[in-house]
Order: structure tokens, then sequence, then C-alpha cells
């Protein structure tokens, strides 16, 4: 079953071939006969009712330096596509937003994964609050007052920006530290958003897990050994990616949201779990999938898009 597929998505110029989960749903895409077109988000554009994008056809291979080839860039309207992958990373603000309005007037006679409407309602560190058991005590607040009492409470704090993405801007707060009123002071001037405060979970230190899920099924997982001196285990920040399991509360987890990430047409999905805490649902655009396949001899991307080709058989 060919499919036209167009991937939405920082330009393809600037991913790592070796890491970036886009590159590989590209590449199997491709080995499997579909018909690739690229374009950026600022591509996109709405007019007299219909979506439409500047898209450049693409061809991939696994070749540092020379690892794709664009065509002559056309405008194509979305809606005559088979499947279309909103993958471009964040920051999840108003610009990428946005877009997911935009790609909800062509899904779901066009295939957008994730469903755009369930990736705009499912900001990563708010998805995981409408959950019972499975978060470290947190709170999410503007007023100040609110931030000191829980500190006062749990003594050691992470705060972090509502709505940051590659571990920027999370701070750690001892209980001695004397940094704490001007931290939300900057978070204050830097935006009206609430910030996030959770109770440090000291299993940080040992890395946190970033768990593939697979139309809601657990299928893999890494673990993130943050750098010396580093409380950020993110890749971004030089986290080590290393082999993990599985274990029987991870499995609880996934369990619990699973179900409803299906629902949501949430097909491709990252978790992050430190110790037996879930702290964030990735729904944008998740990485992981080169690492897990490396430890595990495993092709999860090649199972993602069995999902992706069952539902647009589905649809048609």
């Amino acid at each position: 079953m060919a499919l036209v597929v167009a991937f939405q998505m920082d330009h393809i110029s600037t991913v790592d071939i070796d890491a970036d989960s886009t590159f590989v749903l590209a590449l199997e895409a491709q080995m499997r006969g579909h018909a690739l077109y690229h374009y950026t988000p600022a591509d996109l554009f709405f007019r007299d009712r219909k979506v439409m994008a500047r898209a450049q056809p693409m061809k991939v291979r696994r070749e540092k330096g020379r690892h794709y080839e664009l065509g002559a860039a056309e405008v194509i309207d979305l809606s005559t596509l088979d499947v279309v992958w909103l993958r471009q990373d964040p920051p999840f603000d108003m610009a990428y937003i946005t877009t997911t309005h935009l790609l909800e007037h062509v899904h779901p006679k066009t295939l957008v994964v994730n469903d755009p409407a369930s990736v705009r309602n499912a900001p990563e560190k708010l998805f995981v609050t409408h959950f019972d058991g499975i978060m470290p005590p947190t709170l999410i607040a503007s007023d100040a007052a609110r931030i000191r009492e829980f500190r006062a409470e749990h003594k050691d704090i992470i705060l972090k920006p509502l709505f940051g993405n590659g571990g920027a801007g999370v701070f750690r707060v001892r209980p001695d530290d004397e940094n704490f009123n001007s931290l939300l002071e900057m978070f204050s001037k830097a935006s009206r958003e609430p910030i996030i405060a959770q109770r440090y979970v000291p299993e940080v230190r040992k890395g946190d897990k970033r768990i593939i899920l697979i139309d809601g099924k657990a299928v893999g997982a890494i673990d993130r050994v943050p750098a010396e001196g580093e409380a950020r285990s993110n890749m971004h920040v030089g986290g080590l990616a290393v082999k993990a399991t599985l274990t029987k509360r991870d499995r609880e987890i996934c369990d619990t949201i699973g179900p409803a990430l299906k629902e949501r047409g949430l097909i491709f999905v990252g978790i992050d779990v430190i110790g037996d805490w879930l702290t964030e649902i990735n729904v944008t655009s998740p990485t992981g999938l080169q690492q897990i396949d490396r430890f595990d001899g495993v092709n999860l991307e090649g199972q993602i898009w069995d999902v992706v080709e069952a539902r647009r058989a589905g649809h048609g």
C-alpha cells in the first residue's frame, strides 16, 4: 500500500542521522515504497478553506553529509495526502499550537500523526496531571506564596517552565539555596505562564527512563544518565543513553496511561520516568527510537508504521 506522506518538521538538514527519530521514520517509509514530502512549519498556510504547504519531494539515506535530497518546491493541498507527520520540535508555543489548528482541518481524511487536537490538548507537563498515583508531588502556580509553601513542605524541589523542553530552565532548589527568590523573579519576568514545582526525586542521579509507547503499548526503553554535576539527564545537555528494561512499576504507569493515549490518536509517545514517578508525557516530537533499536535489536519505526498503515487503511 504505497502512500503519499509529508513530514512537517524542522529542516531535514539539521537532523543527526544517528539519533533522530524523524529521520528513521522517513527512512522506514521510503523502504516501504511511500512517496515523501518535506516542509517546515513556516511553509504551512491556510487559504480559502484549504490547508496548504510549500513542500518538496524528499529522499533520505543513511549517509552523513548526504543524508537527504529535496526536489523542486510545489504548493500542495494537504487534504490530498494520505499521512502528515507532525514532527517539529518544541517550544510548545502559540506558533506550534497554530499548526495543530490548521492540521485539524485535514485530519482524519488525511491522517495526521499524532492527532493534532490531542497534541494541542496534551502539553507534556500538564497531561500527566490527569492520572492518579503516578506523578511526584507537584504544584503548578503563579503565586509566589503557594510556591514558597510547597518548598517549605518538600524542602528539596525542582522548578521548571511549564512549557519548556530539552531541560532548558530546569533548576534544583535545595533547602539552603539562597537563589530561590531570584528564580521566582526570573520566571515571572520571563513569562506570564505558571511554573511547575516538583519534589526532587533523588533517583534522577541515576538517570531518567525514556519509555516509548506505540498506540498505547510500551515497546521499549532507555535510561538517560546525567553528566557529572548535572541534575538534568536530557541528551540535549549531555545525558548518556544506556540500555534499560521495563520494571513492574514502569508497566503499571504505562498501563494507566496507555488507553488514554490510544483513544486520543497519540500513536507515537515518549514518557519520562524517574524512579517510580512519571514526570512528562511527550506527544509532540518524542525521541529515542534509534537508541532503543540499537540496544534491543528491534525496529520500532517499523512497528509505528504498521499502526499508521493500518489506521490509514481503516480511514480509507
